[in-house]
């Protein structure tokens, strides 16, 4: 028991050290992006500024440090960004780090819904699809599929909006709150819920495409294996057999899959939350584009990379619990 914890706490440690230099090297790179850019923070300032004088632009330049060489530059930006120092946004007055964090949960409600979600009622179609390759089922939830899969994600976010919130008037179709009253307690947290629908939708439709394809291919070869026949050779029940030892190997390709989407999700949070008005990062990013505030869509990019590594962290730490053979060869 104490070498079984031991191990997983050596595994748990090799991960959060893969975290911690994955994040450095994106510090770094979004530094050399940076630099990359024409022009730097001063240029834009004095841009929006209009006619300044150039004693002014050497003293912003001091002030934020870009008159020292690129190497101090460069230490200085990972020691702030390390103390999530990430600057001050000069489109909404504020430091960078107080925006993210305060729109933060908004993503992170959308997101996680969306991806609970998906993988749940994916892997639900996708066993069901398995059972009788070809059947009526598995051709109804197939071209559901493709279509959820091939639709644009903006396109899905319109259709949505004009259906059930347009014509049938059903659930609000912008922001994360009803402005107009005064909610507490339970009554706010069920608007919360309606106004999350929409979006969270959108992303779902997408996704669950993606997770039930993937659900029924692993499900059928793991149908075919030999324990599957020895376990139904015993008198095992079918949806027992299916459920308690078929579903576990067929699960696994899923969770590689839900790692390697992570960023996709995130950049796809972008386009739902611009739509819908969803107060989050994808729309932060997208007000920090059009305002060419740097600081802030740099910000807005190292917490992004952030949680897709912390979500690929998730998913390894899952695939020990689904299947432990996983943990011996880590």
């Amino acid at each position: 028991m104490h070498f079984t914890s031991a191990l997983a706490s050596r595994a748990i440690g090799r991960r959060l050290i893969q975290l911690a230099l994955v994040l450095l090297g994106t510090t770094v790179l979004n530094f050399v992006l940076l630099k990359l850019m024409p022009g730097d923070l001063v240029d834009v300032i004095a841009s929006e500024s209009g006619n300044v004088s150039p004693q002014y632009v050497a003293q912003l330049r001091a002030a934020y440090g870009l008159d020292q060489g690129v190497a101090r530059q460069l230490l200085q930006y990972v020691e702030h960004a390390i103390r999530l120092d990430l600057g001050f946004s000069f489109r909404f007055g504020e430091p960078v780090a107080t925006l993210i964090f305060a729109r933060l949960p908004a993503t992170l409600a959308l997101i996680g819904t969306a991806l609970v979600v998906s993988v749940i009622l994916g892997l639900l179609l996708g066993v069901l699809a398995a059972r009788r390759p070809h059947g009526v089922v598995d051709t109804l939830v197939s071209t559901l599929a493709t279509i959820g899969y091939s639709a644009p994600m903006f396109w899905t976010a319109l259709l949505l909006i004009v259906v059930f919130g347009v014509h049938l008037e059903w659930l609000p179709i912008g922001g994360v709150a009803d402005t107009n009253v005064a909610h507490r307690g339970a009554a706010l947290l069920l608007d919360h819920l309606r106004h999350l629908v929409l979006p969270a939708a959108t992303l779902v439709l997408y996704y669950v495409a993606i997770f039930a394809r993937l659900a029924r291919a692993s499900m059928i070869e793991t149908l075919q294996e030999d324990f599957i026949r020895t376990a139904r050779a015993k008198g095992g029940r079918p949806w027992y057999v299916t459920t308690h030892h078929a579903l576990r190997h067929a699960v696994l390709p899923v969770l590689t899959m839900l790692g390697l989407q992570g960023s996709a999700l995130i950049g796809g949070s972008v386009i739902v939350e611009t739509v819908f008005g969803w107060p989050g990062l994808g729309q932060l990013s997208f007000e920090a584009i059009k305002s060419r505030d740097v600081n802030l869509l740099v910000g807005v990019l190292l917490l992004s990379a952030f949680l897709v590594v912390l979500l690929n962290l998730i998913v390894d730490l899952l695939y020990g619990f689904v299947d432990p053979r996983t943990r011996s060869n880590r």
